[in-house]
Formats: C-alpha cells, structure tokens, sequence
C-alpha cells in the first residue's frame, strides 16, 4: 500500500458506477449512484435527506448500513473495489488511501485522549512539529493548551477541525466528509470551506462531500453530483427570503417565565484548572413561548443548554422551572422535573439506541414515566409517530435504516413522549437539507401552538430563527451579549456579536 495510487489519465482516482444498495427489507437507500472524484479537485454531493448521500459516501470506504447489500454498479478506490478486499487489504487500503469525517466528528474523538494523542495515533509522522503543523493546517491555535484538551472541553467547530486534522494526519489520497460544516456558524462556515478547497489543491487530494448549502457549494466545488429522493424527483427547495421577524403576541413575550435560568456560570477542568465558558448567563421563556439562542461557534450555547437540563453542572446561578430552582446535576432532579424539560441534542444518535427499533425508543419514555397504561402504549407511539411526520411502520426500524431527517424527527418524537412542557432544541436543523430543515422548525411551532410547549431553540440558522421565536439571546464569549424580543434586536442590534451575526446571514443570500 505504500506505492502512490493509480490515476487515471484525466486525474480520477475513485470512480462509482451506477451503484445500488438496498436494505436487508429490499428497500433501495441508494439507486444508479454515480461519482467520480479527481486528485485536486473538489466533489460536493447535494441532494434532500434520505437521498442516498452518506450511503454513496460510505461506500466508497466500504462500509454500507448493517445488513445493506449492493445490488448492481461498482466501485472503484485507487485500483480496487473494497467490496472485493479481505479484511486486511480494505484495513490498509482505509488507513494509506481513504479518511472519512462522519456527521458527528465529535463521536468519533475518543474522549479520554487529549487533541495532541488523537493526532499522533493515526499520523505519518508523530513529532511535536508534525502536531503543530496539523494544527495550523486546519486553523487551530497551537501555541497554547488545545493539544492538551480532551473532546470534552472543545467546542463542535473545534471538534471538528481535531477530526479533519485527524484525517489528514494519515495523508490520504481522498477524503471524504459528510456534512462537515453542519452546525458551524457562517464565518466558521467560510473557513471550513477554505480550507477544503486549499486542502485539495496543496495536497492534490480528491475530496468529495455532502453539502445542505447551496451558497458553500457554489464557491467550493469543482463538481456538484445531484441525488434525487428514491421516490421520485419530488419539489425542489427555492429559497425564501431572508424573513423579517414577526411582532410578538403579548401573552408569549410577557408572560411570566415557565423556564429561568440567572446568572449560570460553568466551566471545563483542564489538569486540574477550572477554565470558565459561561459567565452569568441568563434566559426566561414562558409556556407557549419561544427563545431563539444564536452565537459564533464556541460560544458557550451547547455548555448553556447543558447546563440548563442538567448535563453539565453550573459552577454558579440557578435554573428555575415555575418558580422552583432545580437542583444543578440531572441525577439530583426528581424523575418529574427531569421530565418537564426535554433536550433534542444535534446528533440524533446520541438519544437513539442503536440497538432499539425506533418504536422501543419511544416506549421507554411511556413505562419511565407511566403517563400511558400498558395497553395504549402502541397507539401513542404510532400516534408520536404520526406527529412528527413518519409513517406507523417506521416503529420497526432502526435507526441506521433511517436518514438524518427521518432521525431527527424520530428525535423529537423520543422528547415528546415524555409529555414535556419544555423542549430544548440544539441545532436539530444544522444537518438537513433546507426543505427538511423548514419542515422540522414548522413541525416545532405547530407542536409549540398545540401543546403549549416553551421552546429554546439553538440555531446558526438565523432565517429559521427570525420568525419562530419571540425572543433572542445572543451569547459571546461564554457572554450575554444581548438579549430582547427578536424583532428589535434584528432591527436594531445594539451588541456588535449581533450586528456581525446579522451581517454574516444577510451576506449570504
């Protein structure tokens, strides 16, 4: 594996030719799937949820969803099919030729090994210089204490870079990503996408990936390939304007708080230090109401939504639920409290049991919380099921067998069966196509306008935000930056975080 990989004469180093895969049930997730990707150049996969993105991606490292099969087409990587290898060859041919950074780079870091020993498990070359220079290479400081930090005290963009970092530390001939820019704010956006296009004309790297934003796209990548749903051509998204913020219904902006929390401070420990990333961070949201919660990356909005639910203990201030102050840790909170307030996390998968069909995940709620008898126990899951836009029969899946989308709502079906009054939503859009993205936050403010529901809502996306939400905190720094109804600070913000937030958004219609 150490000889430079076949190319063909025009550049090409993986080829796909109408590859078809098809579930263990026979369901296509993948049909006539095709893609060449040449050294240097840069591939994005576009297509809605469920199109078959992240099965083409996979493919091409061999790995397709367990008991999926191909049924026609092939697959060509640097002279060999990796379909056709014994497990060695395909363990070589991953390790010298291919990286693959997932949806989730942040589940793939090994949480007990610092930035520095991730890197230096997989790199060619392990000195301290070779560090550093991976480290600059994805626009990571390396001259203070990153490399020393754990998964755990990295912000998801600073996730992110660690796990491309990764990747690159092995020198491939291609790289492929999978929503790498997904959750990022616009800025952190830009220099992902940057540093890919840098990335495949430095190194002369094939690079391919699967990509909700249209505007990346088409400043990146050199070849865009289109999947349409296995349905059907279906609509296309056109792209509303950027709304204007509604005016607020009294009852939502002035009602007295449902879910409060004053002055929350938290910090991560780092070889026995306490570093701070909240300081007196503040929110209020009424039943019925909705806080929208937007930052640059590695503001502090995760570790406050955390914190809010109990995850991450607060090293200061207090969360309140009608009034009452909630205990720091979740593990201290009464089995109610801790069912009044759900968290929908980014990635789906870290609230679905991979190994429980979609409807075992939402049964378990029902018998936690004995709010259903036994025997209506699967009406209210086909009735969850029906909320959230899936059909009845997805009970039976897995959710492997699902798409981001189709996970993602399976998600907040998962929240609800707990018949919360408040639900925390942390970029559960970051990593759908807009036309899904629009559907999940509609699917939200009707459940919210039903169910009376409070709702906090995390989002780079400040089109979904501006007419969903009654009010807006703006966090920098692990700071308050500014906080009010959403139509005035849209109109009129007063905190320079916002006015750059809002002038990266409008930059990129």
């Amino acid at each position: 594996m150490n000889a430079d990989p076949p190319v063909r004469a025009d550049g090409t180093v993986v080829r796909v030719d109408g590859l078809t895969v098809a579930a263990p049930d026979g369901r296509p997730l993948l049909e006539n799937g095709r893609l060449d990707l040449r050294a240097g150049r840069v591939s994005a996969l576009t297509g809605p949820s469920g199109s078959g993105k992240t099965t083409l991606l996979r493919a091409v490292v061999g790995v397709l969803p367990p008991g999926a099969r191909r049924t026609a087409g092939t697959v060509d990587v640097c002279g060999r099919d990796p379909f056709a290898l014994a497990d060695a060859e395909l363990r070589a041919l991953r390790r010298h030729r291919l990286a693959y950074v997932g949806q989730d780079p942040g589940s793939g870091l090994n949480p007990r090994m610092t930035v520095r020993r991730l890197l230096t498990e997989v790199a060619v070359e392990r000195g301290p210089e070779a560090v550093v220079a991976l480290l600059d290479e994805v626009r990571l400081p390396a001259g203070g204490d990153l490399a020393g930090r754990r998964p755990g005290a990295l912000s998801g963009g600073q996730q992110r870079r660690v796990a491309l970092a990764r990747a690159l530390a092995r020198r491939p001939a291609v790289l492929l990503l999978d929503e790498p820019t997904a959750g990022l704010d616009p800025r952190l956006r830009d220099e992902i996408g940057e540093l890919l296009r840098r990335l495949a004309e430095r190194h002369r790297i094939a690079v391919a990936l699967s990509c909700h934003d249209a505007d990346l796209v088409a400043r990146l990548a050199d070849d865009v390939v289109e999947l349409r749903p296995r349905t059907g051509a279906g609509p296309r998204h056109v792209p509303r304007p950027f709304p204007q913020p509604r005016s607020v219904p009294a009852r939502a902006a002035d009602g007295p708080p449902l879910l409060a929390a004053d002055g929350l401070t938290a910090s991560f420990v780092r070889r026995g230090h306490r570093i701070p990333v909240l300081h007196g961070v503040g929110l209020a949201v009424p039943a019925g109401g909705s806080l929208g919660v937007v930052g640059a990356s590695g503001s502090g909005k995760t570790t406050l939504m955390r914190a809010v639910v109990g995850l991450h203990r607060a090293t200061g201030g207090t969360v309140t639920l009608d009034g009452i102050p909630l205990p720091a840790t979740a593990a201290r909170r009464t089995r109610e409290q801790r069912r009044r307030v759900q968290l929908i996390p980014q990635n789906p998968l870290g609230t679905l049991n991979p190994s429980r069909t979609v409807g075992s995940a939402l049964r378990r709620p029902l018998v936690l919380h004995g709010r259903v008898p036994r025997a209506r126990r699967d009406g209210r899951v086909r009735d969850l099921l029906e909320q959230v836009g899936l059909p009845a029969e997805f009970a039976a899946r897995y959710p492997h067998q699902l798409s981001g989308g189709q996970r993602q709502r399976a998600s907040v079906a998962r929240a609800l069966a707990a018949d919360p009054d408040v639900l925390v939503c942390d970029e559960v859009t970051s990593a759908l196509d807009a036309e899904t993205a629009e559907a999940v936050m509609d699917l939200l403010a009707g459940l919210r306008a039903r169910r009376n529901l409070a709702l906090v809502l995390v989002s780079h996306d400040l089109r979904l935000i501006a007419d969903r939400t009654d009010t807006l905190l703006v966090l920098s720094d692990g700071h308050a930056a500014e906080h009010g109804p959403t139509a005035r600070l849209f109109a009129r913000p007063a905190h320079p975080a916002t006015a750059a937030l809002l002038g990266r958004a409008a930059s990129a219609e």
